[in-house]
């Protein structure tokens, strides 16, 4: 028996480079009851999460296929020369790949979308998700959002449409000493809302001269400099604050961590629709309070342990920031509740999906 994930080709499954799909990818494997049976294909990296799973392969400048496409080849070829005949194919984020893994095999295939179905090649119309249920074992959203979003206009049935929410590691076992930092992690992208932030910062600084204010993240994945306009104005504005606003760039797992324990205060002010909120459920995990945009999946992850801006802006941003900072126990109030009431456990996660697995296989003949 063999569990075969596919990432998508820009993921990289690497100690320190990891993005939301593979940092979900290798929580579940470190508690999964399957972890000796899982591949991982993706991209190949320099130091993979998981060597012994992982499979990391090259495309060639020669190769006629997209990236993605490439992937897919190489793990169906690696599949059919496999003498095991119980498999699972498990594609995450790339429906369009559906039809190229389904041909010519009969092993059941799992889909999980990390992303609006309706923005993605291959699950954007009604006709392309009507196929993905009639193809797929089981299609896992990793919201009710995101769930809304691929059964929207669907009239059939859908017992194998399921909520999987991302699993996250609690590396601290007790609630952790605050600091009087307020933090953003994230791309610098205007999506993510990170303007916001800056602006924000720049009218609450000079009021709270014993605070400091954190931003972490470039405009890609692992950059070091950001050549993007968007920002380098950003970048370049924030560091125009002063001594307090303290500027990282991307930062390893590990140093975000690190600082997501430290906060007091973690912003995350999002104008797109966020799938789940990564950042959301990792600063619960660290006991921080959270202000946040009431947009996409957010307000399922934090509920009502942290505070939700409907129609977020750098003004509203910074009277919440302003009211928690001068409001030491509303403040703790809600650090204590998103500590106590944290629920999305990595653990918790890998069992659901094994226990999905389990069901898969014992339906497979």
């Amino acid at each position: 028996m063999k569990i075969n994930i596919l990432l998508p080709y820009k993921e990289k499954f690497d100690e320190n480079k990891a993005s939301s799909v593979s940092i979900t990818v290798r929580n579940n494997l470190c508690h999964s009851k399957y972890v000796n049976q899982i591949r991982v294909f993706g991209q190949n990296v320099d130091n993979p999460l998981f060597k012994d799973n992982f499979i990391g392969l090259k495309h060639s400048i020669l190769s006629f296929q997209s990236k993605n496409r490439f992937l897919a080849s190489k793990m169906i070829e690696i599949i059919s020369k496999d003498t095991d005949n119980k498999q699972l194919i498990e594609i995450h984020n790339r429906p369009y790949l559906l039809d190229k893994i389904a041909k010519g095999h009969k092993f059941p295939i799992s889909l999980f979308f990390h992303n609006d179905p309706q923005t993605m090649k291959g699950s954007r119309s009604i006709k392309d998700r009507k196929k993905i249920l009639e193809k797929c074992a089981a299609i896992f959203c990793v919201s009710e959002f995101i769930k809304s979003k691929f059964l929207e206009a669907i009239e059939m049935n859908v017992n194998n449409v399921h909520v999987l929410y991302n699993g996250v590691e609690r590396k601290i076992k007790k609630f952790p000493e605050k600091k009087k930092e307020v933090l953003f992690v994230g791309r610098l992208v205007q999506e993510k809302g990170v303007h916001h932030y800056v602006e924000a910062i720049k009218l609450l600084v000079n009021k709270y001269p014993e605070w400091t204010f954190r931003l972490i993240g470039s405009y890609r994945l692992g950059d070091k400099e950001n050549k993007n306009l968007f920002a380098d104005k950003i970048i370049k504005k924030f560091r125009s604050i002063g001594p307090q606003a303290k500027f990282h760039g991307f930062k390893e797992q590990k140093f975000v961590e690190e600082k997501m324990k430290n906060a007091s205060i973690i912003a995350i002010p999002s104008v797109w629709e966020e799938p789940f909120g990564l950042v959301a459920a990792e600063a619960m995990s660290n006991g921080a309070c959270i202000i946040a945009s009431k947009v996409g999946g957010i307000p399922e992850i934090i509920k009502d342990n942290g505070i939700l801006i409907e129609k977020i802006d750098y003004k509203k941003l910074s009277l919440k920031i302003d009211c928690l900072i001068q409001d030491d126990k509303l403040r703790r109030s809600y650090q204590i509740k998103a500590w106590e009431n944290f629920e999305l456990s990595s653990n918790i996660s890998s069992q659901k999906l094994d226990e999905f697995r389990k069901i898969i296989f014992s339906n497979f003949n």
